[in-house]
Order: C-alpha cells, then structure tokens, then sequence
C-alpha cells in the first residue's frame, strides 16, 4: 500500500481555499473543521490513505471495520469555494507528514486554489477563560492583512507540529500562500472554548455565518470540569501539598 488520494466526486472549484483541521493540541482544529463540513452541507470529494497513519483500524457500531484515513470536502461560493480537510488522525512520523501533506497541496493547485489557511491549538499548559488566537503567515504581507482581525502574530515561539505548520511551508515552497490560525489552550483536554474563538476569527475571514450551538454545549461542559478541578485545587491539605491540576500538567 502507498500513499494515495482517491478523488470520489470530480468538482470544478472556484479558487478554492484549503481549511485544514485535523486532530491535534486541544483538538481545536478538529472541532472546528467538522462543524464547517456540517453546517456548511459540504460534499465530500476525496479521501486519503496511507501506510504512515496509525496502524489500527476502525470498528463500527455494526461490527464491520475499515483503514484509517482523511477526507477532504468541498463547499461552493461565489468567489472563493472552501475544500475542507478532515480526518481521523495524522501521519505518525515524519516522512509520512511530508508525503501525505504534499499531495493535499498538489490537489489544492490542481483544483486552481492558492491559499491554505490551517488550524490548531497553541498548548500553554494553562487553563484560560477568554483564549486569544495567535497566527503565523507565509508572507509579510498576510500577517499585516490579517492583524487586522485581531489575530495575534509574534507572540508565539517554537515549532508548528504536523499538518497545520507543514501544509504552510510545502504551499510556500509550491508558489502558494498559508495562513496558520492557533487557539490559545490549555492542551490537556478537547478545548470548544478556544475552537469557538477560532471559529469566530475563521468566519469573519470568509465571510460566513456558522452555528456554534455545538460549541457553545461543549464549552459549557468544559467549564464545569474545569470549574470542579479548581475547587479540588482549592480544598487540598496543606499536609499533602498535593494539587488538583497536577494530573492534566
């Protein structure tokens, strides 16, 4: 088995817009992919297979199992279509990053697109109630353009890990740009909070109206945990000194 892409449904696309949200830190970009592929009724036009994906497969509620792999939806507009990249996991090691993200970007030229905006978790090992969304661009002249929708650009350090940096720099180095939007999250939990914000920033970009009901449910819930995991914090013994965070550092 190799890599490949097996397109389903043959679409012309209008300049199309590659969003990628595949599972990563707090799942941000994840949530925020699958409620676009819902809300916008997207249709799904390729999957992605691969032997550098987990080596497991999937088993349904009907006993039947099949491969692992990603999915790449198209939604048509006016003046730029959206193809939407999803999936169940990432390649586990580093030649399969490459492999299977340089063929993503190929497609995206193929189908006339040229520009790649990705999505991801910023991890600070901190639980925050009001996430900011911190950004990183192929260009000068993105980070200028979209500093403007108060994503923060400069503020972050170290690398971008896996599909949401590499899809960026491939795009780059094949004459397209890349917009790299990341939630501020705690990292140890699937974090709706910080995918609503991103969600938020991601809408205004492309001009639609998404339904964050869905977050907005799991956001509630997140906050209740983490609400019981600072009274735990608060009620320790100074005996132990032992922390109620302790488990999700």
């Amino acid at each position: 088995m190799k890599t490949t892409l097996k397109e389903i449904k043959r679409r012309k696309m209008n300049n199309p817009i590659l969003i990628e949200g595949l599972p990563g830190i707090g799942f941000v970009g994840k949530l925020v992919a699958e409620l676009l592929v819902e809300e916008l009724k997207a249709e799904k036009v390729a999957e992605i297979y691969s032997p550098h994906f987990p080596h497991h497969v999937i088993m349904s509620k009907t006993g039947v199992v099949r491969i692992m792999k990603n999915e790449l939806y198209h939604v048509k507009r006016r003046k730029h279509d959206l193809l939407i990249l999803v999936g169940e996991a990432q390649p586990v090691d580093t030649v399969g990053q490459y492999e299977v993200n340089e063929l993503i970007i190929d497609y995206l030229k193929k189908k006339g697109g040229k520009l790649v905006v990705t999505i991801g978790g910023y991890g600070t090992g901190v639980i925050t109630h009001d996430p900011r969304v911190f950004g990183a661009a192929t260009e000068p002249e993105l980070v200028q353009e979209y500093s403007e929708y108060g994503i923060e650009f400069g503020k972050t350090k170290g690398p971008i890990i896996g599909a949401a940096g590499l899809l960026l720099a491939i795009a780059k180095m094949k004459g397209l740009k890349g917009l790299c939007l990341m939630g501020e999250t705690h990292g140890g939990y699937v974090d709706a909070k910080a995918a609503k914000k991103v969600l938020g920033v991601l809408s205004r970009i492309l001009k639609i109206t998404v339904a964050t009901d869905k977050l907005d449910k799991k956001a509630a819930e997140n906050e209740k945990m983490l609400a019981q995991i600072e009274r735990a914090a608060q009620e320790e013994t100074p005996e132990t000194g032992e922390s109620g965070l302790s488990y999700i550092r």
